[in-house]
């Protein structure tokens, strides 16, 4: 497989289990604590997939979501939004951004691997 994933979260125990996860998986998942640095990271060289929490240090998940969907190199990239911010309204703005799949923390370990599984086979599909 060794898809690469681009993981946009900041608390240390989620980059923890979703590291062990993703890794266990197959995936090879690159970490960035701050949106800016996750931004620039899949610009320079974008991955397979990103998830993307919503609160972020410098630059929030849904920003990084518009600034990929505005890039032509990167429009197309499968987005997982995976946050604590469960109410309506915020689904509601990451899936009009563009967001592939939104998530609410906390999260069944299974239900967010299916949905990583259904975006790399999508994404399969569509190369």
């Amino acid at each position: 497989m060794n898809k690469r994933i681009v993981l946009a979260e900041d608390e240390p125990s989620i980059v923890e289990s979703l590291r062990f996860l993703l890794g266990r998986a197959g995936y090879h998942v690159d970490i960035h604590g701050n949106g800016l640095a996750a931004l620039k990271a899949i610009q320079a060289d974008p991955p397979d997939m990103a998830i993307l929490d919503v609160m972020l240090p410098e630059m929030d998940g849904f920003e990084i979501l518009r600034n990929v969907r505005s890039n032509e190199e990167t429009r197309h990239l499968p987005v997982l939004i995976l946050t604590a911010k469960g109410q309506r309204e915020d689904r509601e703005r990451a899936i009009d951004g563009g967001a592939d799949i939104f998530i609410s923390k906390p999260f069944a370990n299974a239900d967010l691997m299916d949905a990583v599984a259904n975006l790399a086979a999508q994404a399969e599909a569509a190369e």
